[in-house]
């Protein structure tokens, strides 16, 4: 299947990324209302009917290339890629920014599969959808999540000092980071050298 300049499925050397089906959801929201998984997440309970509608309108969104993630069958994951304008001025091309993110089921943890993925969406970003920027945002002490966006090669642009609410910690440090599509080849190239089972 083929959406918006997007091939589905994609396999890397362990994972398959596809779009979310109808029969994934409970299964996606059994690790994303857990505890553990949404203490680091912005939006911390997922309302299953909300979230049930918005996944299956994910599928038919041309800006929206979010995707579940199987491992030998099983979902394990959620792998987002939602296209913005940016900063802009009116007539400024439209749609070439990329905001990514990640969650994946907590038992997973550790063996590479949110560095695996996450390389494999600015795959679908730059050389698919020929995007100028890619952007991530994390809580600072989400080191798992820092690891990830460090090992697929994005730049940290930003340390906003307590700039982020954390409903248990109070107000945090957060990160921004970043990649331009220009970058890219020279960042796959250190990507493809990732050992996989390291996070």
């Amino acid at each position: 299947m083929t959406t918006a300049a997007v091939t589905w499925p994609r396999t890397t050397d362990r994972l398959v990324l596809r779009p979310a089906r109808a029969a994934d959801i409970d299964a996606l929201l059994a690790f994303r209302n857990r505890t553990e998984v949404q203490r680091w997440l912005i939006n911390t309970v997922a309302e299953p009917e909300e979230f049930r509608r918005d996944w299956l309108a994910s599928v038919d969104d041309p800006h929206d290339h979010s995707c579940v993630v199987e491992l030998d069958g099983q979902v394990i994951g959620i792998c987002y890629l939602e296209l913005n304008n940016g900063l802009r001025q009116p007539g400024g091309p439209e749609r070439q920014v990329g905001q990514i993110g990640y969650i994946f089921a907590p038992e997973v943890a550790g063996h590479g599969y949110a560095t695996e993925a996450a390389a494999e969406i600015l795959v679908i970003a730059f050389e698919e959808l020929r995007l100028h920027r890619v952007e991530a945002g994390c809580f600072a002490d989400n080191l798992a999540s820092v690891r990830v966006l460090e090992k697929i090669g994005m730049r940290r642009e930003q340390h906003g000092i307590q700039d982020s609410w954390h409903a248990e910690l109070g107000w945090i440090d957060g990160y921004t980071y970043a990649m331009l599509g220009s970058e890219w080849p020279a960042a796959r190239r250190g990507v493809a050298r990732v050992t996989p089972g390291q996070p």
